[in-house]
């Protein structure tokens, strides 16, 4: 959508760029000097009276996402007198903002990106959604705006950010509100976003954010009951489809709770999904059948070889448009192009590990957190006796760990990396996400909390929105009901963490649904052998692509540093993976966009 007067047939090539994302209808209308287009995968109310863009008198709306409580607010506005003429949730929204405009918000429980162009007030009104599922990218520069779900159609003709490159270089994403497009920027979560046609101004605002955190006086049965039913409800309104629905699942909790819980809820076997590989350190496909077994689904089971996954990079350069270097990607936009030939929305763990603390990270905090509560200079003097023997680590690395001067900083380095492959490392820019350091007088809870507004927007939630629109798939996160992430803050350390045993409240809940003998297994989580591949199978694509030329055409680049970790790296001497990848997926996105 701009105030440009763009021709139809510009803002449908626009649209074709990314038609995956909605193949089922596509619609432009132009209204005044403004043009609006969408694309739509048809998930509620199947009939085309529910297409978009929607009008309801001098209100039209483009929405991407999800509105699951849809059916209340729509009981709600009835009672006030508006009539429907659709099933469908868009009309809801449309109505719900006529009623309460920007207070219409507080009441969507939801994933979602969509603008409201007012012609009586020439404003437009656009809104995201809490934790940032669904994505909304804007171009706004002398007096033009444009807005989209994804970067593609706004980058022809502009710039690359240089700041966004350095980002990325550190942390393997481009966090909000950057992208790798000058004056091309991303709307955090929870906040919405006015632009006047007639000032041209631009305004952004807060309408949800983490609290600050103020612990429950709750029993711990008391909490996982309630936990529980907060979690059949989310699960319950995230099952309402007019298409074929299923469940991801792997060998983890998460996964298994949402799907046990969604087994109980339907009144017939729940069709899931889950990948396999033929290499045993990655493969989870073993477990997840047992608890399919239990629970008496549909269950569909892929086991893949590394050339299933290796043949999705072209598909991931292609669907991410930004920069992405979460190798977990391939397995994701596999699960998808094959869970699509059965089902149309799929339901997922996404989520759990941030709320109830189920990353690795949170033990190694268990475990330095010690070593913050003595001076610097100290800590540095002992790290390389004691600390070596106590963590098993190389000395370099544990020299780079404890370069932070607080555990806040050391909880930054968690996502941003102890190491850089940047000749200037700027971390200014996590200023943007400073509120964590306040947020608890808890490290783990400071921890859960950056991971869940750096991390999880704009790693986790970008390689599911990506992965599954690649295949027209819509998958919805029960864990990601902003209600479990409120509660969940709430409740005390130890009812999510106790030494040994991580999410301990959700592998109680879970025991009621699979005896615990079953599901506590080692998680290996949805990783690739990468490290390998590259040495192997991917040798000769990486090495032609990661040449001299390419290489010092990246802005702030330490080439001399990054070439000697890829020949260590190829003599196997140590693991750069992590690096490697990001560079290589760089060159990929360098190429596909002719930069």
């Amino acid at each position: 959508m701009t105030n440009l007067p763009l021709k139809e047939e510009e803002v449908l090539s626009k649209l074709k760029s990314i038609q995956y994302r909605g193949p089922d209808y596509t619609g432009v209308s132009k209204v005044e000097n403004v043009t609006l287009g969408h694309l739509r995968l048809s998930i509620l109310d199947l009939d085309p009276r529910s297409n978009q863009p929607m009008v309801y008198e001098n209100l039209h709306l483009i929405f991407n996402g999800e509105i699951y409580n849809y059916k209340e607010i729509r009981d709600e506005l009835i009672l006030l007198g508006y009539k429907f003429k659709t099933e469908s949730d868009t009309e809801v929204l449309l109505l719900g903002f006529k009623e309460w405009k920007s207070e219409v918000l507080h009441k969507l429980n939801g994933m979602f990106s969509f603008c409201i162009y007012d012609i009586e007030s020439k404003k437009i009104f656009s809104a995201r959604d809490r934790l940032g599922v669904k994505p909304f990218y804007y171009y706004w520069k002398n007096g033009d705006f444009e807005i989209c779900s994804q970067l593609r159609p706004l980058i022809k003709g502009r710039s690359i950010n240089k700041e966004a490159i350095s980002i990325y270089l550190d942390c393997r994403y481009v966090p909000s509100p950057y992208s790798m497009i000058e004056d091309v920027k991303k709307l955090p979560p929870g906040c919405y976003m006015i632009f006047d046609l007639e000032t041209n101004q631009l305004s952004i605002s807060e309408y949800w954010n983490l609290k600050e955190e103020k612990i429950e006086k709750i029993t711990y049965q008391e909490a996982k009951k309630e936990v529980h039913n907060l979690l059949i409800n989310s699960v319950k309104i995230r099952l309402q489809s007019d298409v074929p629905i299923g469940s991801f699942l792997s060998g983890g909790i998460d996964s298994a709770l949402v799907s046990c819980i969604a087994s109980k809820i339907s009144d017939k076997p729940v069709n899931t999904f889950s990948i396999g590989f033929d290499n045993p350190k990655y493969d989870e496909s073993k477990i997840a059948r047992k608890f399919a077994k239990i629970m008496k689904s549909n269950h569909t089971e892929t086991i893949c070889k590394p050339k299933d996954v290796l043949a999705l990079i072209p598909k991931l350069v292609e669907v991410y448009d930004e920069p992405f270097a979460d190798s977990s990607a391939l397995p994701s936009l596999l699960l998808n192009s094959l869970t699509k030939k059965d089902v149309t929305v799929a339901i997922s763990g996404d989520g759990g590990d941030e709320s109830f603390l189920g990353y690795n990270h949170f033990e190694w905090l268990t475990k330095v957190n010690l070593f913050f509560k003595t001076p610097y200079l100290f800590r540095n003097l002992i790290s390389k006796t004691f600390l070596i023997n106590m963590f098993n680590k190389p000395a370099e690395s544990l020299k780079n760990i404890l370069q932070a001067k607080s555990i806040n900083e050391f909880i930054q380095y968690i996502f941003v990396g102890f190491g850089t492959i940047n000749i200037n490392r700027d971390l200014s820019w996590l200023k943007e996400y400073d509120k964590f350091k306040k947020s608890s007088k808890n490290y783990l809870q400071r921890a859960a909390d950056l991971n869940i507004k750096l991390w999880l927007e704009n790693d986790s939630n970008v390689k599911v929105d990506r992965a599954s629109m690649a295949y027209s798939v819509e998958v919805r996160s029960p864990f990601l009901d902003y209600r479990i992430i409120e509660l969940a803050r709430k409740l005390p350390i130890s009812y999510r963490y106790v030494k040994g045993k991580r999410k301990r409240i959700l592998r109680d809940i879970l025991k009621e649904y699979i005896p615990e003998e079953v599901f506590n297994q080692p998680k290996s989580g949805f990783s690739i052998p990468l490290g390998d591949w590259i040495r192997t199978d991917l040798k000769d694509e990486f090495v032609n692509v990661l040449n001299d030329d390419f290489l010092n055409k990246v802005p702030n680049l330490d080439v001399v540093k990054f070439k000697k970790q890829f020949s260590q790296h190829m003599n196997g001497k140590k693991d750069y993976a992590t690096n490697i990848w990001k560079v290589y997926i760089l060159a990929r996105w360098y190429k596909e966009f002719n930069f």
